[in-house]
């Protein structure tokens, strides 16, 4: 029986031994896979990190280019509504307008002028000259 409870002491204590490298090892081997697994999620997180810094980067410039399309169409219709209105303008304009018929029209006659030779001329001028008084001497 003492050999027996010896044996057990000495299988038990070789077994804890035993159990105790098994586990120190597993232990070891489980640190090293969460190690892993961290190091792996710390790089995927920074991994995303950038890729996200970076869409957002290209966001942001797509972003301000639709900005600049939004105003410039802004301003499209605001040139748009102005030349409409101007065109309706024209033509409520023109209804109000009355077209004229020949009936309408006023025709002058053309007066000729008369050539007169530049004596007659000279000689008509010096004697209203002579009526106005122009020629006259004074005192």
């Amino acid at each position: 029986m003492i050999k027996n409870l010896f044996f057990k002491k000495k299988v038990s204590y070789q077994s804890q031994k035993n159990s105790q490298k098994i586990s120190k090892i597993n232990i070891q081997l489980m640190h090293k896979i969460f190690d892993t697994i961290n190091i792996s999620i710390l790089v995927l997180i920074f991994t995303l990190f950038f890729l996200s810094f970076e869409s957002q980067r290209k966001w942001s410039n797509i972003y301000k280019t639709l900005s600049k399309t939004q105003a410039m169409n802004n301003n499209l219709i605001d040139y748009i509504s102005k030349t409409e209105q101007y065109y309706i303008t024209e033509l409520d304009s023109i209804s109000t307008h009355r077209k004229t018929k020949p009936e309408d029209l006023i025709y002058l006659n053309i007066i000729k002028d008369k050539k007169e030779s530049l004596f007659k001329k000279n000689f008509r001028s010096l004697i209203e000259g002579l009526r106005d008084s122009k020629y006259q001497r004074g005192y």
